[in-house]
């Protein structure tokens, strides 16, 4: 067969076709046309995996996770029913979540190391009398009761001291006949060691440290082990010192704000905590782990308090504008009921058992004082006192030594107000020249009849002494 012959157009395509093949074969373009081919694949590979959109660039092969929680975001908690405590928290930082040395946590030139042997000294002459005196009443070494002449409480210059800066949010005695110390949290996270009997000896007697990023919501100390005190912030961290150590470890960590702490004296490794809106839980202090957990308010629960007699007795009081009174026994249904519910027309920021347990007081920003007495704690009166000021955090009255009197500040009043439970009525107040702030938080030394440490939103504290 014989071979057909070409045209001159068919002849000239092919030249072409061939020049072109040349042209590209030079420039290598087949080959790298092939490579944006592959890469075209395998983005679209990787856009379908993602389920974006394959036009699209990827951004990062690491997708980024954007938390909208207030604590992820690095601000203050803020939930319905914060009021007055929270009006002006400060920015927190990145949480620490591991333990902090008190060298590292100081804000002062002071060495640490006076303090601690002085808490350690006192801790050893504490088990000393233990040993000695040793009856089983664990409320007695809480809690000494006495009647006191309200007349030789006197508040002398020497016992006034500025303890940290701003407003001081928690305030509490060492639980130790051997000294005199008071600890203050403020509304920066700062903790501040205040030995009054010492000013002369040891400088002003001062140590400042900061291991909390937000306000001190409450303060335990131990009297069976002086050594350990335990700081609860709003950050959510739950913080114990161990004087031994000198390191403030991390005790328990939540995603919520902690308002307040308590503990049994008959289970001083339990911690009572009032978390986030209207929740208790209950903490094991050594490992962290949770024993019960429970909504027993609306919002959030400003305190927590156990009576002297009857250790399965507590009492919350919450910005739900109720106070309740509770049977731990009886906490364990799935909505447990209160024994006794108490109703106020605004938030109540303080519920507090007598020293003998036998009555209940509670302050309200309705600017009423309560009592309850009675078997079931049926009867009540009502006393008007002003518990608001503008600027300031709500007062909270506090229990004297025993069950005849209760302290608590007034709005725009340098004075210290005590309600008398007998006569139902303000019987006097106390008064000092070198009163400079108004006190509105209060603790009363529970073995030293007669002392009372009242602190200021100037980080100044009052120590009244009979």
């Amino acid at each position: 067969m014989a071979t057909k012959r070409l045209t001159d157009y068919e002849r000239k395509r092919l030249e072409n076709i061939k020049r072109n093949e040349d042209l590209l074969a030079s420039l290598n373009i087949k080959s790298k046309l092939s490579d944006v081919s592959a890469s075209s694949k395998r983005h679209r590979v990787e856009a379908k995996a993602y389920k974006i959109n394959p036009e699209k660039k990827l951004k990062s092969e690491t997708p980024i996770v954007i938390r909208k929680s207030l604590r992820s975001q690095v601000k203050a908690p803020n939930p319905p029913g914060l009021l007055d405590d929270s009006k002006d928290i400060p920015n927190m930082s990145p949480r620490e979540l591991v333990p902090i040395t008190m060298s590292d946590a100081s804000t002062c030139s002071v060495s640490n190391e006076s303090l601690v042997n002085k808490i350690l000294r006192a801790c050893k002459q504490s088990h000393s009398k233990e040993e000695e005196d040793d009856d089983g009443d664990c409320v007695k070494k809480f809690r000494v009761r006495a009647s006191i002449d309200l007349d030789k409480m006197e508040l002398a210059e020497e016992n006034i001291a500025r303890v940290v800066r701003g407003r001081i949010s928690s305030v509490k005695f060492f639980p130790s006949e051997d000294m005199r110390m008071v600890v203050v949290g403020n509304r920066y996270g700062d903790l501040g060691f205040w030995n009054v009997n010492s000013a002369n000896k040891d400088g002003d007697g001062i140590y400042k440290y900061h291991p909390h990023h937000a306000p001190v919501s409450s303060i335990v100390i131990q009297p069976f082990s002086l050594n350990k005190i335990i700081t609860s912030c709003y950050d959510g961290q739950v913080r114990s010192l161990d004087i031994e150590k000198e390191t403030f470890g991390l005790a328990y960590t939540t995603e919520h704000e902690i308002v307040s702490m308590s503990q049994r004296c008959d289970d001083v490794n339990s911690l009572y905590l009032g978390e986030g809106r209207g929740v208790v839980r209950v903490c094991d202090e050594r490992s962290g782990k949770l024993s019960f957990s429970g909504d027993l308010h609306e919002e959030r629960i400003n305190t927590i308090d156990f009576n002297s007699k009857n250790f399965n007795m507590m009492v919350t009081s919450s910005s739900d504008q109720t106070a309740c009174i509770w049977d731990l026994r009886k906490l364990g249904k799935y909505k447990p009921e209160p024994l006794k519910v108490i109703t106020r027309k605004r938030a109540v920021h303080s519920a507090y058992f007598s020293p003998s347990g036998s009555l209940v007081a509670t302050t309200s920003i309705d600017d009423k004082i309560g009592v309850l007495s009675g078997a079931n704690y049926d009867d009540e009166f009502m006393i008007y006192h002003k518990n608001t000021s503008a600027g300031l955090s709500t007062f909270k009255g506090v229990w004297g030594w025993d069950d005849s009197y209760i302290f608590v500040g007034k709005n725009m009043k340098r004075k210290v107000y005590v309600i008398s439970t007998e006569k139902r009525r303000l019987v006097t107040t106390l008064e000092s020249p070198h009163m400079s702030a108004i006190p509105f938080r209060f603790d009363a030394h529970p073995l030293k009849p007669g002392v009372l440490a009242g602190a200021t939103s100037h980080g100044q504290v009052y120590v009244w002494s009979s």
